[in-house]
């Protein structure tokens, strides 16, 4: 979807996308990991799922890393969540993963973790334009409901098309999310089927 050049309100992300991401820290710490996943939005169902290894999560405190699929469906209130452990011996030196499956967990879920109109209902406000990912992006800040801090999300120019999440104040700690293959094919609703 292309939007008008004059057109000021934010944009709206498609009815149906998804995505490959890409999750990192910045600055980047030496305990930081940088993890990738997939993700699919349908706001006309009214459902989601993330798929990838979770984000923060400390490999030194757990002794593992943590996959997991996620599929939030605020329709039934339901939250279902596959998990599989990856932990190794040794995190200095060479070692091998051994994959060990957890129990699925049901958690409760009123909300989509991002919203069609994230920047309309948070009243974010246009802050410039700069380079994401070799695009044009137009940067749209907004603070993120209960105080849970800034936001700055970044879309390529003139489009609907999300191409940054950053979480947080990138001069002390951000979490950054790209989004690199950003599309609006059609999801098979097979996708969002959860299976305990």
């Amino acid at each position: 979807m292309t939007l008008k050049k004059d057109q000021k309100k934010p944009p709206k992300l498609p009815a149906q996308w998804s995505s490959s991401y890409i999750s990192y820290w910045q600055p980047m710490q030496a305990t930081d990991h940088i993890t990738s996943g997939y993700c699919w939005f349908d706001y006309e169902r009214n459902v989601c799922r993330i798929d990838g290894l979770f984000n923060p999560w400390s490999e030194t405190e757990t002794g593992h890393r943590l996959w997991m699929s996620e599929v939030m469906q605020p329709n039934s209130c339901e939250s279902f969540k596959a998990k599989i452990a990856y932990a190794r011996e040794h995190m200095d030196r060479t070692s091998q993963f051994e994959a060990v499956v957890l129990d699925n967990e049901v958690d409760p879920c009123h909300n989509l973790i991002l919203m069609q109109d994230v920047l309309e209902e948070c009243d974010a406000r246009f802050v410039g334009r700069q380079e994401v990912l070799g695009q044009d992006a137009e940067a749209w800040t907004f603070e993120r409901p209960e105080g849970k801090g800034p936001a700055t999300y970044y879309f390529a120019s003139g489009t609907n098309q999300l191409l940054r999440m950053v979480t947080g104040d990138p001069n002390t700690m951000a979490s950054i999310r790209d989004f690199p293959n950003f599309n609006t094919r059609k999801i098979d609703p097979e996708v969002f089927k959860s299976t305990e």
